[in-house]
């Protein structure tokens, strides 16, 4: 059963407060909470809603502007909450509704947004709908909110298609009649337990519809779309013809996604979001074949902002940072939007490690440079919970405490997305870490024995610490002119090896300039030094910068 509440009205006050801050997502710095791995309220060792709230003012002292929140719905958790029961209801392991209007409330007495993730490419077989369609079978109008199939061969024993799941295997699973004979097949692009909505459908248009607007009621500021690529498949759901599909994703055309249909269901929820007051905005997850591909869900009557998977998967190297950030621009500046980058989050390797080559104080040293040189960028920046921390992967993870359904599964995903979702440590010299508020308690993975050191207690207030150099760069970029807004840089010259762009506005100018190489460099000192991840030296006109070292200069 969904839990209701109804928000309070909005006085003119506050909606003369939002007048003022349009537009605030072109440059803002968002960051997602993972909230089973964020605080822990209660000492179930589960993350939970009451323990991000009470955490809010740390974030804010961060200096970010906006929340994430990855889901919190109702859910059995066969994929993290991304199986969705009820999209209206919060899952008990996380709170209550009233949690969740608290959250939003406080988010918003100082002054963050919230944007909530949405999950309309598939739900649970949880689900109502699903459930009923199953209990039905056959012919019951109902299953055709999804895509059940009969099978091929003599007597239907074989998937309807050759599609396989991102997560490993077919993308199909047959039911079993109620009779105990063998059935249709039902279409999930993910985990068996997440069966994929049927799009041509009006009820799934008009459901999702009234769930954007529950929320939006609630007061929360936007949505981050799951799979924005998916949703619409391509009519008749014919085959790939060819095996090994997870490597295609994001380099090929699928018929499973990036389908032109997704653009029409986006025009009709940015009508929704724009009936609210406050500059409500959506984001895509999407991954597409090109940049150009995905600027087109940020045409001026769709959603807001996309994320750079490109930029994401670029590694450590001048001349490919390069690249995509100039690609990045070009394509979001044609549809008037403005580019996003991100390093790491929570299905991916942190960027810690990423850079690490095995060494991970250079992976923590490439990763503070790596952050001051996408702070730097023209448009909106997305910070993963932890990473302010320096966190690294967590690659020892015994196998009998993950959950990563990939890791269950042969070949889908590596199963390795555990690692970037242990606990974050707040506090103390033992796990958990101030996690929670029980001395000792649990927390739902290990963390590890080096992570005293790591924790916000260890780090506040020393200012050689990673927590530290996040709060400066995010004051700098707050207030210096030049850095966050417009969407174009202006490459200069450089020794090779090393990115260097400058920026300007009516009120100042900034340089970043980023060594990438593995060695030093001397270069005319730009202006005056504002923030450095490392060390660096000036001898008169010139500075050396070095190896895996971003600056950056006030003009």
């Amino acid at each position: 059963m969904s839990q209701h509440l109804t928000d309070a009205p909005r006085s003119a006050a506050d909606n003369a407060a939002d007048a003022g801050r349009r537009d605030w997502w072109r440059d803002a710095v968002i960051y997602q909470v993972y909230p089973r791995s964020f605080a822990d309220g209660n000492g179930d060792g589960m993350g939970d809603l009451p323990g991000i709230t009470a955490r809010l003012p740390y974030l804010r002292s961060l200096g970010v502007d906006a929340v994430w929140l990855s889901p919190f719905y109702a859910s059995p958790q066969a994929d993290g909450g991304y199986d969705v029961a009820d999209y209206r209801a919060v899952d008990p392991m996380f709170g209550t509704l009233t949690d969740a209007d608290d959250l939003v409330r406080a988010a918003h007495a100082l002054d963050l947004r919230v944007i909530v993730d949405v999950v309309p490419n598939h739900c649970s077989d949880q689900h109502e709908w699903f459930k009923q369609a199953l209990r039905e079978g056959p012919g019951s109008p109902i299953r055709e909110r999804f895509h059940f199939r009969p099978g091929k061969g003599d007597s239907g024993e074989l998937p309807p298609n050759d599609w396989e799941s991102i997560f490993g295997g077919p993308a199909w699973t047959r039911t079993v009649n109620a009779d105990g004979a063998p059935g249709d097949w039902y279409l999930h692009l993910f985990a068996p337990e997440q069966p994929d909505f049927n799009w041509d459908h009006p009820a799934v248009h008009d459901e999702f519809r009234s769930i954007l607007r529950f929320w939006l009621d609630l007061g929360i500021d936007g949505f981050r779309i799951d799979v924005a690529h998916g949703m619409v498949k391509a009519p008749g759901l014919p085959d790939i013809g060819s095996h090994e599909q997870l490597k295609l994703l994001g380099t090929a055309s699928m018929p499973y996604f990036d389908q032109d249909g997704v653009h029409e269901i986006y025009r009709s929820w940015r009508k929704i979001l724009d009936e609210y007051a406050g500059d409500r905005i959506a984001v895509a997850e999407a991954w597409t074949p090109t940049v150009e591909r995905s600027a087109l869900y940020l045409r001026p009557d769709e959603l807001h902002q996309a994320f750079n998977f490109e930029y994401l998967t670029s590694g450590w190297d001048a001349a490919a940072l390069r690249r995509v950030i100039d690609t990045s621009l070009a394509a979001m500046g044609s549809v008037g939007a403005p580019a996003t980058w991100v390093l790491s989050n929570h299905d991916v390797v942190r960027h810690s490690t990423r850079f690490a080559d095995g060494d991970q104080a250079l992976g923590l040293r490439r990763a503070r440079a790596a952050t001051l040189l996408m702070l730097a960028l023209p448009g909106s920046a997305y910070l993963y919970q932890g990473e302010e921390l320096g966190l690294p992967e967590v690659t020892d993870l015994p196998d009998e405490v993950r959950q990563d359904p990939a890791f269950f599964r042969n070949a889908g995903q590596d199963g390795t997305r555990d690692g970037c979702r242990v606990p974050l440590p707040w506090s103390g010299t033992a796990a958990p870490y101030g996690f929670g508020p029980v001395e000792g308690g649990p927390s739902w993975l290990p963390q590890p024995d080096a992570w005293a050191g790591l924790s916000v207690e260890a780090q506040q207030g020393d200012p050689a610490s990673t927590l530290e150099f996040y709060r400066e760069a995010l004051a700098v970029r707050r207030e210096h002119p030049a850095l966050g807004a417009g969407s174009e840089v202006t490459w200069l010259a450089a020794p090779e090896g090393v990115l260097a762009f400058r920026r300007d506005s009516a009120e100042g100018s900034f340089v970043c300039t980023a060594n990438v190489g593995g060695t030093p460099v001397t270069i005319p000192a730009p202006g005056r030094a504002l923030l450095s991840g490392a060390g660096f030296t000036a001898d008169g006109a010139d500075a050396v910068i070095p190896a895996d070292t971003t600056i950056w200069w006030a003009i």
